[in-house]
């Protein structure tokens, strides 16, 4: 695919700011570029930055992460309530597929709970601090409350003993929903300190430092968590997750990743995120 010299030399003078890709992706589409040469405009220009820009060794670091017990490379590890396979584990970025994470009825109780408060998924405003509709992200979603009932309490406390994080340091429970064609380009979890809203957020309990992502229904065809910068594409599939940790808000930290689009029926996921400090 060719790609238009102009916004290619934008995109990196842009990237160079700090702005996030999700908000360049946002300006994209505003200026009239489709949806596939916004992705792979962003791909392309991602990818040159981390080339031109090895790992960093005075890039400011969190003091912890979340992180499930992996010694002697086990093939299962026991929580309180549930044996959780380990499926895949890649160490830089750290990230690691669990199966059996949640059984066929926990996935269904909770797409039924989520169902009556699905809207369209809104993305985290950089500027302000607040919640806006995104161009970039095409799902359906909602939050519950950390501990807003029975499973979604249970759930999350297996996940903070899975992972060895405090309870109290997860964000509730986001639910969404990807029909037929939805994706979520490849976007950052962390939150971009150089955004002038970013203070705001961290007050709640600081940066993000880890994500799982449940995947309660699996689709026909499509929907993958990818991971561009490392080659890494999970399947969804019903009752697995994909955890990953970042140690600080950087590209360094490879955790660049999306939601592939789905080709062939519904994919519902649950993700859960993780603050350095108690979430409030």
């Amino acid at each position: 695919m060719h790609l238009d010299p102009t916004l290619m030399k934008w995109l990196h003078e842009n990237l160079a700011r700090g702005h996030s890709p999700e908000s360049l992706t946002t300006s994209m589409l505003a200026a009239g570029w489709s949806q596939e040469i916004a992705r792979a405009a962003l791909d392309e220009a991602l990818g040159r930055v981390i080339k031109a820009n090895p790992l960093r060794v005075d890039a400011p670091r969190s003091s912890a992460v979340p992180e499930p017990d992996l010694a002697q490379s086990p093939s299962f590890i026991q929580t309180a309530d549930r044996r959780v396979d380990v499926w895949t584990v890649v160490k830089h970025p750290r990230v690691v597929v669990f199966g059996n994470l949640l059984s066929d009825e926990e996935c269904e109780e909770l797409i039924q709970l989520a169902q009556p408060k699905l809207s369209r998924s809104l993305t985290v405003d950089n500027q302000t601090g607040g919640d806006e509709v995104n161009p970039a992200r095409t799902s359906d979603g909602m939050f519950f409350n950390r501990g807003e009932n029975p499973l979604c309490e249970r759930i999350e406390r297996r996940l903070a003993e899975l992972v060895r994080w405090p309870y109290e340091n997860g964000e509730g429970l986001q639910v969404l929903r990807y029909r037929n064609g939805a994706q979520y380009v490849p976007h950052y979890d962390y939150f971009d300190p150089t955004q002038p809203g970013t203070p705001k957020i961290l007050a709640r309990g600081g940066q993000r430092v880890g994500t799982i992502v449940i995947y309660l229904r699996t689709p026909e065809r499509g929907g993958a968590t990818v991971f561009p910068d490392i080659g890494l594409e999970v399947a969804p599939i019903k009752g697995s997750a994909v955890f990953f940790s970042y140690d600080r808000p950087h590209p360094d930290t490879k955790t660049l990743h999306g939601g592939a689009p789905v080709t062939l029926g519904e994919k519902y996921v649950a993700t859960k995120w993780m603050r350095e400090r108690e979430f409030v």
